[in-house]
């Protein structure tokens, strides 16, 4: 029986948490805009920046780590985070199984995707026809101007997850911001570039076969 270690992969949260928040991205006097994004933009890609941050332990100063990659979806359900530094993760989800691929551990983690979601806004968010199917799962409000962006505080109403609050900044109608505060106090924050929408994608981009060799985890 194979012993598979085990690496925390810090953007499966927002993996799994994305396409929620992303329909979050608009302060109440831009819900046409939000109604726009989620009804028009199916299909894109964007390069980010990921700084997650620890709470402070007493008389310690508070510790980041930050990595980098790119991003790209497929409504309903499709979506990858490759992470390029500063080592190499990727996460995808094909519409059945999300694939966990840690590359220097050369193991990959599959779960369903429908169980893995199930519980979470993103198997909502997937197929959410407007902002009134998600306030059945977030307390939405619009939060003060910040950065020469709008922003979006969202809470969930189920206190049991492990997600405390999230934060959306928008530049315009674009995604600029992802702020993600766990109950653990672990601050994530996600800086997107321009979201790529030229080139549609298709489902068949987001198969995923794990490489030749690596230890495959199926839970």
């Amino acid at each position: 029986m194979n012993h598979f270690r085990q690496r925390r992969f810090p953007g499966l949260k927002i993996a799994i948490l994305f396409i929620a928040t992303s329909v979050h991205m608009a302060r109440a006097d831009g819900l046409e805009s939000l109604e726009n994004f989620v009804r028009g933009v199916n299909t894109g890609r964007a390069d980010f920046t990921q700084t997650v941050t620890a709470p402070a332990k007493s008389g310690q100063v508070a510790r980041s780590k930050t990595s980098s990659g790119t991003f790209e979806f497929l409504r309903p359900n499709r979506f990858r985070f490759v992470y390029k530094k500063p080592f190499e993760q990727t996460i995808v989800a094909d519409g059945q199984t999300l694939w966990l691929h840690d590359v220097d551990l050369n193991q990959v983690t599959a779960r369903s995707q429908a169980q893995v979601l199930g519980s979470t806004p993103a198997a909502l968010i997937a197929a959410a026809p407007d902002l009134k199917a998600l306030q059945g799962e977030y307390s939405l409000q619009a939060a003060p101007e910040k950065d020469g962006m709008q922003w979006v505080l969202a809470m969930p109403k189920a206190k049991e997850g492990q997600l405390q609050s999230v934060r959306v900044g928008f530049r315009g109608n674009d995604l600029a911001v992802l702020e993600i505060l766990d109950s653990f106090g672990q601050k994530s924050v996600l800086v997107f570039g321009p979201l790529d929408v030229s080139k549609p994608l298709r489902a068949a981009d987001f198969q995923f076969k794990p490489p030749a060799g690596a230890d495959v985890l199926r839970q």
